[in-house]
């Protein structure tokens, strides 16, 4: 019994691994988009969220994943975009997909009209959303699970590539979610806020489909370490902060 406990516990943990940024990257998505709400949208949300801030509720849609009440929403934080290919909704989840739900919820939350309940969940559903289709392999090919099936190394630890780019390559920086937010919030300036809220959701997993390249690159070993670290990171820093500013963008304008 201990073992079969062991081996249940393990599986679960592999399981809440493989989804979303982690909670440090959600969490940071969450905070620099709180801090470029405008005023009436941070009041709004006040009001909905009570004392929880952003940061804080990012990670609520995968905390969910533990009540089958939730069961429905276990495809939510993923869609698939075949090489080559643009966002076919055929090929897609038939419970939903991260892209349709995404927009189906910015819908709902613009219309109004929600007990206090669903704008709660729906709420913090968008700011998870909004960071899983910020991580590339979120957006995932078709063929290998969106990393997770590809078996490689990390600093000598058995793993999958989706589990590096989920959360193993950010919290090896060892940094709070509130130190990674603040230095990528210093990159924030007019120029890039405008630049990064231009364009719609398409744009977004646009961007993801063009780090394939780089994030399948990988040695013929699997043997993962410094320099795929190195050549890595900076994406996604630029994917968090992206994440964060959309996010707000998308605030403002529901709220604001």
């Amino acid at each position: 019994m201990k073992k079969l406990f062991s081996v249940l516990f393990i599986y679960q943990l592999v399981v809440i691994q493989s989804f979303g940024w982690g909670l440090t990257g959600h969490r940071v998505v969450g905070q620099l988009a709180e801090w470029h709400l405008n005023k009436k949208a941070k009041k709004q949300i006040e009001r909905i969220l009570g004392p929880e801030s952003l940061a804080m509720v990012a990670n609520w849609m995968d905390d969910v994943r533990s009540d089958g009440n939730y069961d429905h929403l276990n495809t939510w934080h993923y869609l698939t975009i075949e090489d080559g290919k643009t966002f076919d909704p055929i090929i897609q989840e038939a419970e939903g997909d991260a892209f349709s739900k995404t927009k189906m919820i910015i819908a709902l939350l613009k219309k109004g009209g929600l007990s206090v309940l669903e704008e709660q969940e729906y709420l913090k559903m968008l700011v998870h959303l909004v960071g899983d289709l910020h991580q590339p392999l979120h957006v995932g090919r078709g063929d290998d699970r969106g990393g997770n099936d590809v078996q490689v190394t990390f600093f000598n630890q058995n793993t999958n590539l989706h589990r590096v780019w989920d959360s193993q390559i950010i919290d090896g920086k060892q940094l709070s979610y509130t130190e990674m937010a603040t230095y990528l919030h210093r990159r924030a300036d007019e120029q890039a806020i405008k630049k990064l809220q231009s364009g719609g959701l398409e744009k977004w997993l646009a961007d993801a489909i063009d780090l394939r390249s780089v994030i399948y690159d990988l040695p013929d070993d699997k043997r993962l370490s410094y320099p795929y670290v190195y050549k890595t990171f900076p994406l996604i820093e630029d994917q968090l902060l992206a994440g964060g500013i959309r996010l707000a963008g998308i605030l403002n304008e529901i709220y604001g």
